[in-house]
């Protein structure tokens, strides 16, 4: 019997791209050959490759103005990339901290150039979103960075700026393909797979095509987006499993709705667990309602013996995966699109029956 995963990353794939994968790892559709042991160069793998971009670009409705393409080296690659080419000499960049990923995002891009924090959620303990009119956009800067969900606070925007003129950059590795996104606001969405799209290995990019004309051309060959977009993202090897499994997983969305279809999950998904800790006394989230995130559901118990015992027992019921962040500590449920909507009534069906016995 497969466990109820709640990880937040790497984290559940849909039961039917797995079998595929086991089915088709030695030999992909009949071809003779495995996709993990195929030439990147054209042949079955290329051919994947464009199908998975041209799904991707499909079920996010991406315009033919922006670049699609994959790249190693995870998301927090791109905390260094980003800033390289786009943080000019003599020029700064926008930063919203809203917790832990936006601030090493920050931070990293502090080491290259000039930061500016318009945003920052510390004294809150990184509870909520921003409202739009705290945010004052220097309209001077090279671009404004933000992250679409906080997978370790469980804080995720619902509604994104408007920067005009000034390039908005999105990191949305835990909420992808979660909900419709309207592209044309950003300049730049990028994320790691391994949350809603694929297992770990591989990194999207959705980039408008005028941003480089905004880039520091003197860089190294990895470091180009120039250089990545003019090759589709097969400058060199790529994370060839990962790609593939991100593929199925697509085509896995595709056929259950869309990103319309997930955002309908998520909202029937996370309810179920929120309304047990708004209807309850002995459960809490730390978070502000209007910014409560559907991937990544925080909550707290009375003390922390508690929540030990709380992920302990729920070990025992088949779930995995509900202890907080160390950096935070407290319980986190992460719901994210392949997660049955089974597995998370078992979950609140075990938090009534736990609340009852030790209330």
């Amino acid at each position: 019997m497969r466990k109820k995963n709640f990880f937040a990353g790497p984290s559940v794939l849909p039961v039917e791209v797995l079998e595929t994968l086991r089915e088709q790892i030695a030999d992909y559709e009949g071809q003779g050959l495995s996709m993990i042991e195929a030439s990147h160069r054209g042949g079955m793998f290329e051919e994947m490759y464009d199908e998975c971009l041209l799904k991707f670009r499909k079920l996010l409705n991406i315009p033919d103005e922006y670049d699609v393409y994959f790249l190693g080296g995870g998301a927090t690659l791109q905390f260094t990339m980003i800033p390289m080419n786009f943080l000019l000499d003599g020029r700064s960049a926008d930063y919203i901290r809203t917790g832990s990923w936006s601030n090493k995002a920050a931070d990293d891009a502090a080491k290259l150039g000039n930061v500016n924090v318009i945003f920052d959620g510390k004294d809150g303990a990184y509870s909520r979103i921003p409202k739009i009119d705290e945010l004052k956009i220097n309209k001077d800067a090279c671009y404004v960075y933000l992250c679409s969900n906080e997978t370790i606070g469980g804080i995720e925007w619902q509604k994104f700026p408007d920067t005009g003129d000034v390039p908005l950059i999105a990191d949305m590795s835990s909420d992808i393909l979660s909900r419709p996104v309207d592209v044309k606001k950003f300049a730049m969405i990028y994320g790691g797979v391994q949350k809603n799209l694929g297992p770990a290995g591989a990194t999207f990019i959705i980039m408008r095509k005028d941003m480089l004309e905004r880039r520091n051309s003197n860089l190294t060959a990895y470091m180009d987006y120039a250089l990545h977009s003019k090759n589709k993202g097969l400058y060199n090897t790529p994370p060839v499993f990962s790609i593939w499994a991100v593929k199925l997983v697509l085509d896995w969305v595709e056929k259950n709705g869309g990103a319309e279809g997930m955002l309908e999950r998520a909202v029937k998904k996370s309810n179920l667990i929120y309304d047990v800790i708004d209807s309850s006394q002995f459960y809490r989230s730390p978070v502000e309602k209007e910014s409560r995130s559907r991937m990544n559901v925080v909550f707290r118990l009375p003390n922390e013996d508690l929540e030990k015992k709380f992920v302990e027992e729920s070990k025992k019921e088949g779930m995995l995966g509900l202890k907080g962040h160390r950096s935070v500590g407290g319980l986190r449920a992460s719901l994210y699109n392949a997660l049955p909507y089974e597995d998370v009534v078992a979950l609140r069906d075990f938090m009534i029956s736990f609340e009852k016995s030790n209330g």
